[in-house]
This record gives structure tokens, C-alpha cells and sequence, in this order.
């Protein structure tokens, strides 16, 4: 019995770098700047004081159809980032969100209304059409 009452102590000898002791841990690094980006985005997407934010859009699956065909859009280089105003092409990304948004037109056959069916053919017709056009620049 006297043994089962006794706690044990476990100690952890891995070593997490090569030039540190097995005892100490790593120190995990800081790096202020990326910090100092965030916390920078972060205010500027806040409102201001006064300022009223629009209201968010219901959540459908129109909406969220939409969300993914602009996230593409923004890929493509037909919309500009709305943080920098800049816009920029990255072809595999958009090339994803298409093949999200296909994934989704095939898992969803037969359980959509037809409204959701043309929007969500037809976005996907003009994506691929763009994502064609993007790719012959």
C-alpha cells in the first residue's frame, strides 16, 4: 500500500534544439513585426467610432455559393483585394475554389431547388470561362 501512494515524477529529456541542454526547452521565438501587422489589420478592419457596420447577409447556400464565386473572382484578378485595393492573379487558388465549388454541385444533384441549380451552374460556367481566359494570358 505504501508504494501506491507515492506520486511519480516524469521528466521530459528531449532536446526540441540541437545546442540547448535536454532541460531547457526552446525558446519560442518572437518576431515583433508580424505582431505588429496584425494588430495594424486588425484596427483598420474595425469600424471607427460612430460608424455603423451594413448588416451581414443571411446564410444560405446562395450566399455562401457567392462567398466562394468572389473568393475566385479574387483569385482570378477580377476583383481587387479589399484590404490593399490591389489586384493580383494566382491561378491554383482559383483553380481550388472552382473545383470547390464543382465538388459541391455534384454532391448537392437532385436535393437544390432550380433557382440554387442556375445560380450555381451557371457561376461555375462563367468561373471556368475566366479561369480558361486567365490561363491563355
Amino acid at each position: 500500500m505504501g508504494e501506491e501512494d507515492k506520486g511519480f515524477v516524469i521528466k521530459d529529456r528531449r532536446r526540441f534544439s540541437e545546442d540547448a541542454p535536454a532541460s531547457e526547452e526552446a525558446a519560442p521565438r518572437t518576431d515583433p513585426e508580424p505582431e505588429a501587422e496584425t494588430r495594424k489589420a486588425r484596427t483598420d478592419a474595425e469600424p471607427k467610432a460612430g460608424e455603423r457596420q451594413p448588416p451581414l447577409p443571411e446564410v444560405n447556400f446562395s450566399t455562401f455559393v457567392f462567398s466562394l464565386a468572389t473568393s475566385a473572382l479574387l483569385h482570378l484578378g477580377d476583383l481587387a483585394d479589399p484590404m490593399t485595393g490591389q489586384t493580383s492573379v494566382n491561378l491554383p487558388l482559383a483553380k481550388q475554389t472552382i473545383d470547390i465549388l464543382g465538388m459541391l454541385e455534384a454532391k448537392t444533384r437532385g436535393n437544390l431547388d432550380d433557382e440554387e441549380t442556375n445560380l450555381l451552374s451557371n457561376l461555375l460556367y462563367e468561373l471556368r470561362m475566366k479561369f480558361v481566359a486567365a490561363g491563355k494570358k
